[in-house]
């Protein structure tokens, strides 16, 4: 066989890289396609940055690797860490061997000859099919590089991507002629069109399910005998009672039970079949967690084993990092699926939880745990659901399907018109994709969010779930403007709300970590689902207002008694002596519901916190507002009441309803630390200018009284819990260090050295690989030098692509040496041909790099502004060591945690 030969016609300047030695024995036995091949310098005007990127061959999707075909078999498990799709190749058995992937484990699924696959093939053949030139030429570039899909449980390229889509943005933009013009045009007004498409299909599916829970929930009580499809209202024509609705004590009328009795019996049993079945569905939705991988949970368990982070260690070895832990399981269907949204949008990657699977299952599942009666919300699924629609959607178009930086522009705007159809609040919407979920959030996206939150809302209330031309149940109106003398009890309002958020977020906390510890519990999250449902209906059937659904409850809460039937609710006395006996019934549903809700959250079924914990606050804040119009009514010409009129109704001065909805805010920014989306949501809801210094004020009273008792929110809480690489952008830790505190000692398996030749065995670089993986450093990377300066880096992703298409691993030499390119022997008229062992393509020529003794600012500024994965560190110019963004978020969270 033909030794590959160094060329004695490099550059000068290349030949002083290298030993004489070794320049001399640089002899290779290679069993590669390009055994006859020899080493070449490269000088740097014959670098084309488009040639050294891989060629796409291959249709990806979400579930899809950062390189590599995608894997054909589906697997919901990951019982191992997950494995870069590759396509078989021989021997690969024996280069796989040692590794702690293992030979056979499951692989990233597919979605493959998925129906989500074959509609975007469709939609995208004709486009396909139409390339000119020019635009083939495009799709060769870095826009279409193998580099686009991320392996599981890593973090996203955001510089890759970014440099991607300036690629194709340039070779779009270098068609002068009238089709390249069109072909601009067109891909310009693909970003509208898709948030245009994201807001119709969100608003169709919010519609199913609020019309779907409303006639489940009403066949826990009876059904329609012109239709059981039929919900009470429509049935009934609006009437609370009519013929054509029969009760199922009427049904089972020949049973020898009392009716009262029979009716709490199919309550009950109602109420457990339903939660049962919504968590059955969302137990199809498992999946397996490595314990390699660091996280605790991917769902809202509040009592999961939170990992310790261990700072004195800052380059683990294998020997200690691999400590003996068990798996990690997750449902991506439960709960709201807001913290896991939120991490996604920051660039971590979890394949399928947005998902068509996910999609479906967690739709399906709302309705049931909706209209079961759990005390539960479906604002927060919804923006989880809308975003997988996002996620779906971005298959449509290719420069949103292969750059997952420009997918996330998507995704915000997607979670966005969650929030639109959950309230009616469009603007609201926007804020609450700019304040909470959003991580990376740029001009256009704003725009575009709003345009997507218009298109969401405007379809729902064209599609009329309620037959009452509102997008939401509890949409209300007032007629009356608030007094001076009642902002003392707007400002006792906030102070409640916060303390009862932040004291919720403490009793679920405790509640987790202390019956979900149960080890028969924590085995089986369907017999606690089973038991709070047991709970639920045999508590909440004695209390009319705990039977209510959740948002029905809060209509009634916060409405004016002119708009609604005061005899039917019980909240609207004539006299100042009926207020007391109201009172005190609003008190038990208070008590009721508070600790309903605390039980419920964290359950294994699709369940949100926003209305439950406005319907708390809601309570809480009608009591008050019926204490203070007893006092204007008992006491009518005290000073401070002298603006109210005399002899006109108890809400001529002062309206409950009113204060029932400030407290809903309060509460719920004490559950969320929610602050301006929360104001312009209420504003939102009521319509009402006059009201929005109340609801402001409240919320403001409400956030610095909530983050003096619980510094977290409950999504913060579980986001911190989780060991996230995630860095939050909105608050700035104060840094007293350099960037040399935190970076580890150089470790020789750690770099790849080429000092002494410019090519390294593969066995060698698979060893090094195996080293990061050990270290929980998936989406790591190997600095390549040469005589201790910094030439180039690698990321483990494309290292392991460009191992697993080798033949044989323990014979192999790959060339690492950028500034070096093999050389046919024979004719310079053939075309090159690709050799794997030439893993220069794979290479980053220029990583971001800081000196040792850059300021602690300046990292985190780089890590938070530009995404980065990793960064070098330079000591006068050499290299001195690599810091991961997992080990300066560790760094990070050590810090908060450090007592002052």
């Amino acid at each position: 066989m033909p030794p590959h030969s160094y060329d004695s016609s490099h550059d000068e300047n290349d030949d002083q890289s290298y030993p004489p030695s070794s320049r001399q024995s640089m002899v290779l036995s290679m069993r590669s396609p390009a055994a006859s091949r020899r080493i070449r310098s490269t000088r740097a005007s014959e670098v084309d940055l488009r040639s050294r990127m891989p060629s796409r061959s291959f249709v990806f999707d979400e579930h899809s690797s950062l390189l590599g075909a995608a894997d054909r078999t589906n697997y919901t498990n990951y019982r191992s860490v997950p494995v870069t799709p590759r396509p078989p190749v021989g021997g690969r058995a024996i280069s796989q061997a040692g590794s702690i992937r293992g030979v056979g484990l499951p692989k990233n699924h597919s979605r493959a000859g998925s129906f989500g696959a074959r509609l975007a093939s469709a939609l995208n053949l004709e486009r396909r099919g139409s390339k000119t030139p020019g635009m083939e030429e495009s799709t060769a570039s870095i826009f279409y590089d193998d580099r686009v899909w991320y392996d599981q449980f890593t973090s996203t390229d955001w510089v890759h991507d970014s440099i991607a889509d300036a690629f194709r943005v340039k070779a779009l933009r270098s068609r002068k002629d009238f089709r390249g013009r069109v072909w601009a045009f067109l891909d310009g007004g693909q970003g509208w069109l898709l948030v245009a498409i994201i807001g119709c299909i969100t608003a169709c599916i919010a519609y199913f399910v609020d019309v779907s829970e409303t006639v489940v929930f009403d066949l826990k009580s009876g059904y329609c005998t012109d239709g059981w499809y039929f919900s009470r209202k429509k049935c009934c024509m609006g009437v609370p009672h009519c013929e054509q609705w029969r009760k199922w004590p009427q049904v089972f009328s020949r049973v020898p039970i009392d009716t009262q009795w029979l009716e709490f019996f199919t309550f009950v049993l109602s109420v457990v079949v339903l939660a049962t079945a919504s968590s059955f569905f969302t137990m199809a939705t498992k999946t397996v967690v490595p314990s390699a991988v660091n996280l605790s949970t991917l769902d809202e368990n509040l009592g999961a084993d939170s990992k310790k982070r261990n700072s004195d260690k800052r380059s683990p070895s294998p020997s200690n990092s691999l400590e003996p832990a068990p798996e990690m399981v997750y449902y991506s269907a439960a709960g709201s699926g807001v913290a896991e949204v939120k991490v996604i949008l920051s660039g971590f990657v979890l394949h399928g939880y947005l998902g068509v699977r996910t999609l479906v299952i967690k739709t399906l599942a709302l309705v049931l745990s909706i209209a079961s009666g759990l005390s539960v919300g479906k604002e927060g699924p919804y923006v989880h659901i809308a975003t997988c629609v996002g996620n779906i959607a971005c298959r449509l178009f290719s420069k949103y399907n292969h750059n997952d930086g420009k997918r996330r522009e998507v995704l915000s705007a997607s979670a966005a018109a969650g929030v639109a159809v959950a309230f009616g609040a469009p603007i609201g919407g926007v804020l609450f994709s700019l304040e909470e979920v959003s991580y990376y959030f740029p001009p256009k996206t704003l725009f575009r969010t709003f345009f997507c939150c218009i298109a969401a809302a405007l379809s729902l209330k064209f599609l009329n779930p309620y037959g009452t031309q509102k997008i939401v149940m509890f949409e209300v109106r007032y007629a009356t403007d608030w007094r001076f003398f009642e902002m003392l009890a707007f400002v006792l309002l906030g102070v409640l709300g916060g303390a009862t958020g932040a004291l919720f977020i403490k009793a679920s906390r405790l509640w987790a970590r202390t019956f979900r510890k149960v080890p028969f519990i924590k085995k089986r999250p369907v017999v606690e689902v089973m038991l709070v449902a047991l709970v639920t209906g045999i508590i909440s059937f004695w209390n009319r207002y705990a039977r209510l659904a959740v948002t029905e409850l809060l209509f009634e809460l916060a409405s004016p008694c002119g708009n609604v039937d005061g005899l039917t609710t019980g909240l609207c006395p004539r006299t100042a002596e009926q207020i007391p006996g109201v009172i005190s019934s609003l008190a038990i549903a208070l008590v009721i519901k508070s600790f309903l809700t605390t039980i419920t959250f964290g359950l294994k079924v699709p369940a949100g916190i926003y209305v439950p914990s406005m319907v708390v606050g809601g309570l809480m804040g009608r009591i008050v507002g019926h204490g203070v119009q007893y006092l204007t009514l008992r006491f009518p010409d005290a000073s401070l009441f002298q603006s109210c009129p005399t002899g006109a109704g108890p809400e001529s001065c002062v309206t409950p309803g009113v204060y029932a909805m400030v407290a809903a805010g309060a509460t719920m920014c004490g559950v969320t630390r929610l602050s301006v989306t929360l104001a312009v949501i209420l504003f939102e809801l009521t319509g009402s200018l006059d009201h929005v210094l109340p609801f402001s004020i409240a919320v403001l009273v409400s956030k610095w009284t909530a983050d003096a008792l619980e510094p977290l929110s409950i999504y913060d809480l579980l986001t911190d819990m989780n060991s996230y690489p995630f860095l939050d952008n909105k608050v700035r830790p104060i840094f007293t260090t350099e960037l040399g505190d935190i970076t580890g000692r150089r470790r020789p398996e750690r770099i790849i050295d080429i000092s002494s030749s410019p090519v390294v065995r593969a066995r060698d670089l698979r060893r090094k690989l195996e080293y990061l993986h050990e270290a929980g450093e998936l989406d790591g990377g190997l600095p390549i030098v040469r005589h201790n300066v910094l030439v180039g880096l690698i990321p483990a992703p494309d290292l392991e692509f460009a191992l697993d298409k080798l033949v044989d691993e323990d014979h192999t030499q790959c060339l690492m040496a950028t500034n070096m390119r093999w050389e046919d022997s024979g004719s310079e008229e053939e075309a090159p041909r690709e050799d794997p062992t030439d893993f220069t393509p794979y290479i980053d020529p220029a990583p971001v790099a800081l000196e040792i003794r850059s300021p602690m600012d300046l990292v985190y500024e780089c890590f938070v502004k530009l995404g980065l994965r990793y960064i070098c560190v330079l000591r006068d110019g050499h290299f001195a060591g690599l810091v991961h963004k997992k080990a300066f978020v560790r760094y990070v969270k050590d810090l908060e945690e450090a007592p002052l």
